[in-house]
C-alpha cells in the first residue's frame, strides 16, 4: 500500500484501514488549519486505489472498517467511487462500514440519487466540518461556505441515509465572538440533526494565518475556563435528540461524552464543576492534534 505525505483521519476511525483515495484537501484555505500543506490536491487513479485495497486484503486477515482519505475524497466522481466501493465489497466482505471526509462543495456536487447509490454500495458515514455556525466566523477563517450551505449539505447526507458526523471547534470565535459562536453553532446543529457531533478545541499552529493573527494581537484566544463557558452555552441551546456527543479529542481541555438530549444535564453539570474549579483542565502541554 502506498501513502503520500501526512495522513489524517477522524478519531473514530482509529482502527480503520486507511486508503488514500485523494491527495490533500480540495479547499485547503482555512486560516486555522495546518493539515495537507505539504500536498497539492489531486485524485489518485482508480487503478492505484483498487490495487491498494487488494494489497490490504493480502496483508490483513480481518478489516472491519475502511476510511477513504485524504481530505474530501467525496470529490471523486460518483462512478469511480462506486467502483471503489464495489471492489471493497467483493474483496473485503467483512467490512462493515466505509467512511469519508466530505466538504459542503463535494456534497452539493452530488445529486440525491448519487448519494443514495453510494450508501447502497457501502458508504456508511460522512465527516463534515461545520467548524462554526456563525457566518462572520466562517468568513474570518476562509471556510469557503456559509452556515446555510453547510447545513444544506449535512441535510443532504442525512436524506440519503448516510450517517453524518459533524465537527465544531471550540474557541474559534476568540474572545470577541465566543457567544455568537456558541449560539449560531447550536442553531446549525439543530437544523442538521447529525448522528455524531465532535467538539474539538482550537489549537494555533505555526505557519497558519490564524497564528499570525494571534501574534499580532488581532485574535484573542480563550482560556480553558472561557472555553468551558462557551461549551456550556452551546449545550444549553442544543436540541439534537439521539446525537452522540464527544468532546474527548486530544485538543480538548476537558473530556466530555454523552448522548443528546438524554445526557445534556450531566454534561452541563460537569462543565459547571470545571468552571467552579472542582475539576481540573488538561495542561497545555498535554494537548495535541
Amino acid at each position: 500500500m502506498r501513502y503520500e505525505g501526512s495522513i489524517y483521519r477522524p478519531p473514530s476511525e482509529a482502527w480503520s484501514l486507511i486508503v488514500q483515495a485523494t491527495i490533500g484537501c480540495s479547499h485547503n484555505k482555512c486560516s486555522f488549519c495546518s493539515m495537507y500543506k505539504d500536498k497539492k490536491f489531486r485524485i489518485r487513479s482508480i487503478e492505484d486505489i483498487i490495487q491498494d485495497i487488494s494489497e490490504a486484503r493480502m496483508l490483513y486477515k480481518s478489516i472491519k472498517r475502511i476510511f477513504l482519505a485524504d481530505g474530501d475524497a467525496l470529490m471523486i466522481k460518483t462512478a469511480e467511487l462506486l467502483k471503489i466501493l464495489e471492489h471493497i465489497r467483493n474483496t473485503i466482505p467483512e467490512c462493515g462500514r466505509v467512511g469519508i471526509y466530505a466538504s459542503p462543495r463535494s456534497i452539493m456536487l452530488k445529486s440525491h440519487e448519487d448519494l443514495k447509490l453510494l450508501r447502497e454500495a457501502g458508504l456508511g458515514i460522512a465527516y463534515l466540518g461545520l467548524e462554526s455556525g456563525s457566518d462572520e466566523i466562517l468568513k474570518n477563517i476562509n471556510k469557503g461556505a456559509d452556515s446555510q450551505e453547510i447545513v444544506e449539505a449535512g441535510q443532504k447526507v442525512k436524506g440519503a441515509g448516510i450517517l453524518l458526523s459533524v465537527t465544531l471547534i471550540s474557541g474559534l470565535g476568540g474572545k470577541q465572538l465566543w457567544k455568537e459562536h456558541a449560539l449560531e453553532s447550536a442553531k446549525a446543529i439543530n437544523k442538521m440533526k447529525p448522528d455524531f457531533l465532535g467538539l474539538l478545541t482550537l489549537m494555533v499552529e505555526l505557519g497558519t494565518k490564524l497564528y499570525e493573527e494571534v501574534e499580532e494581537g488581532s485574535f484573542k484566544l480563550l482560556t480553558p475556563r472561557e472555553i468551558a463557558v462557551e461549551t456550556l452555552e452551546l449545550l444549553r441551546n442544543l436540541d439534537c435528540e439521539g446525537c452522540v456527543f464527544r468532546s474527548n479529542h486530544a485538543s480538548n481541555y476537558l473530556s466530555l461524552k454523552g448522548t443528546l438530549n438524554r445526557d445534556r444535564e450531566l454534561l452541563i453539570n460537569q462543565l459547571q464543576e470545571a468552571i467552579e474549579g472542582e475539576i481540573d483542565f488538561k495542561e497545555e502541554y498535554l494537548r495535541g492534534l
